[in-house]
């Protein structure tokens, strides 16, 4: 890998774990309080619980095709986002956000090892850069939007 191929792979890394121009999903959920995952603020369609399923989902549905011209995504948009307003129980919770950390660093473990500009086979013209920019463009801004959401809950503070 060339010394600017591992530069700009590198700068993804931090895009995709947050902490450069916007906090990571830790970050954004420290502190949360569990009856808060599924408190739905008056006037917003969704709640921080649904907003981690999509960020999930969705991060799920780009690795799995990155990886795999056999991968079918799920129906948009109905199966990107989940109904419950909040998690069942705590495992779920857990489970949810080990997946989200499970997902990226098998991304981050490919975009590692890939050809970051090459067209995959399969797509119409997708490549693992523009995976990696998709992924960490669509996670950021559902991350600010927690944050929105905790801040109208009265329970973000930021550090």
């Amino acid at each position: 890998m060339s010394t600017e191929h591992k530069i700009i792979v590198d700068e993804l890394v931090k895009l995709l774990r947050g902490g450069s121009a916007h906090i990571g999903l830790k970050d954004a959920l420290k502190g949360l309080p569990a009856d808060a995952r599924g408190e739905k603020p008056e006037k917003l369609p969704y709640s921080i619980w649904q907003l981690v399923e999509h960020i999930r989902i969705a991060q799920w549905d780009m690795v799995q095709f990155s990886l795999s011209a056999d991968h079918k995504s799920p129906k948009w948009p109905d199966d990107y986002w989940v109904k419950e307003a909040g998690p069942a129980d705590d495992a779920t919770w857990k489970k949810s956000l080990k997946q989200i950390d499970d997902d990226l660093a098998q991304f981050i473990e490919l975009l590692e090892k890939a050809d970051i500009y090459k067209k995959l086979p399969y797509g119409d013209g997708q490549t693992i850069l523009r995976e990696a920019l998709q992924i960490a463009d669509h996670t950021s801004y559902h991350i600010s939007e927690i944050i929105v959401l905790r801040r109208l809950q009265g329970n973000y503070k930021s550090s």
